[in-house]
């Protein structure tokens, strides 16, 4: 056989390639988008704005035939300035987070934050989850390569807007203080405001009563809040807690505001954002009113309470003393005991000198543990907020994954999913032409209403269902954050909120447990000689 055949017939055997084409668009999965609204407040303007809002983007992405309505997220009345305070805007970026959304439409770069640091931070991690938005009023689109500048300018701009607003509105609230015209936005517990006047509620009212009558009684703050506790006395639905401590006790008994009188500016927002609130210790002006509305606590008992915490701060005998109570040894599980010499107290295990096996551990000056103490708050302060913030979310998911199945949750979940089904039929049969614009809008709003409800329901659920150690980690973590940055000297309240048990392990280490069960360690310092 020659070469050519050969050559021939090796061709004949090479192997048959088939081409297969790229899909085409019609047959590629379609751009889940969803839309983000927000109006900051619950005026009738800014609700038909609200409405218009929602009726507008579920439009917009229906018509799309390439876009899936992944969902419309919505927040009404809630301002823009912190992240945190937006339940619908964290629940996109968890939806987000995991895989259901492509793309996000928004109408102004101000609508999504009006705070520079939070609004690149949610972008950045929307660009790193694939996730990309558009802000139509500015025609900003993330994915894009000068998106990410390009809402650092419009974000720094509505920032800058948001600033002016609360300076403005700072200067007003001065003013009406000094004039004596200040309405508070909020009242103490037992009132409530009705058209700018403050209102006394009798139950609560009932409660304040019963709170100085027992204090003068002599019953502690700690005993206080337990019998409310047990009694299930309910607090303010708006509380960050739900159940009564010794510094909501404390706070009611020397609030001037229960024998009618005002002291305004008690507290101040710090200047940058996300403002947060400051005790008020004579960095800003303070203004005090008598009689600007009825009083629930008489001059005379307030005053003999006052007398009477006065007097207890001054004279706390041992019996009393926080860190005895609390004071451990780890070696034998003995309680501490009080050692008084030459009028300087100290600590000592109570089977130190018992019996012929004496215990190890050793005596402790009231200085050692208070220093070990002020290290434990600044350290928790400064490097434990985020640790005891993820301690909530890792228990919150992990009780809220064993709840979603409940016969509740599932429900709620349907009905919501059939909200949702309607709302897009409501929008196709817009399209057509079968429904009148005032109908769809009216009909509308229903529905968005409807879910809202729905929503807040399953949070409350959810909410209600929260173990012991969440609620004693929150009310750790509003502790911390309504405390000062470091501690000049010991202070018995904060011990007594964040501190549930001192370990004493040996002569250079001291265990710290923690309200919530958390352990920390800290080092014995040793006494000068």
């Amino acid at each position: 056989m020659s070469g050519k055949e050969k050559t021939n017939g090796s061709l004949a055997m090479a192997p048959r390639v088939i081409t297969i084409p790229a899909a085409s668009q019609e047959n590629t999965r379609k751009l889940r988008v969803a839309a983000y609204a927000r109006v900051s407040s619950n005026s009738e303007d800014q609700k038909h704005s609200f409405a218009a809002q929602n009726a507008y983007f579920s439009k917009l992405i229906t018509d799309n035939p390439d876009w899936e309505l992944a969902d419309i997220y919505a927040d009404q009345g809630i301002t823009g300035t912190s992240i945190d305070k937006r339940d619908d805007f964290l629940r996109m970026m968890e939806d987000c987070r995991k895989g259901r959304i492509d793309r996000i439409l928004v109408k102004s770069s101000s609508r999504f934050a009006r705070n520079t640091k939070e609004s690149l931070e949610a972008v950045r991690e929307l660009a790193a989850l694939g996730v990309s938005v558009y802000f139509e009023e500015q025609n900003i689109d993330t994915a894009q390569v000068s998106g990410e500048v390009l809402i650092a300018m419009f974000a720094a701009l509505a920032q800058r807007e948001s600033e002016a607003i609360s300076e403005r509105m700072r200067w007003s609230y001065r003013v009406r203080m000094q004039s004596g015209k200040f309405i508070p936005s909020s009242t103490a517990y037992g009132y409530r405001l009705n058209e700018n006047e403050t209102e006394i509620i009798p139950e609560e009212a009932e409660i304040i009563r019963k709170i100085f009558a027992d204090y003068l009684a002599g019953k502690g703050i700690q005993s206080i809040a337990d019998d409310l506790n047990r009694l299930n006395i309910p607090l303010r639905s708006t509380s960050k807690t739900q159940h009564w401590r010794c510094s909501t006790i404390e706070y009611i008994l020397s609030n001037e505001r229960y024998i009618g009188d005002s002291l305004w500016q008690k507290t101040y927002q710090t200047q940058t954002l996300p403002r947060k609130p400051k005790k008020n210790k004579g960095e800003k002006i303070q203004y005090f009113l008598e009689q600007t509305h009825p009083a629930i606590i008489d001059r005379e008992t307030f005053q003999k309470a006052q007398r009477l915490r006065a007097s207890r701060v001054i004279s706390k005998n041992s019996s009393a003393d926080p860190i005895r109570q609390k004071l451990v040894c780890g070696v034998c599980g003995s309680p501490y005991r009080i050692i008084s010499n030459q009028g300087m107290d100290s600590y000592e295990c109570q089977a130190k000198n018992r019996g012929t096996a004496k215990c190890e551990t050793p005596r402790l000056s009231k200085t050692q543990i208070h220093k070990a103490f002020l290290s434990l708050y600044y350290r928790i302060k400064h490097y434990g907020v985020g640790i005891l913030t993820q301690l909530i979310s890792d228990l919150h998911a992990a009780r809220t994954g064993s709840l979603l199945w409940s016969e509740n949750i599932v429900e709620i979940n349907k009905q919501i999913s059939d909200i949702a089904s309607q709302e897009r039929l409501l929008t196709q049969l817009k399209q057509q032409g079968s429904v009148d614009p005032d109908i769809f809008i009216s009909r509308g709003n229903l529905l968005a209403e409807r879910r809202r409800e729905l929503k807040l329901q399953k949070e409350r659920i959810l909410r209600s269902e929260e173990n012991h150690t969440i609620q004693q980690t929150q009310d750790m973590l509003d502790v911390l954050e309504s405390g000062p940055d470091w501690l000049d000297a010991f202070d018995d309240q904060l011990f007594s909120d964040l501190v549930e048990k001192i370990v004493v392990i040996n002569n250079e280490k001291l265990c710290f447990r923690l309200l919530n069960g958390l352990e920390v360690t800290e080092k014995i310092e040793r006494t000068q000689r």
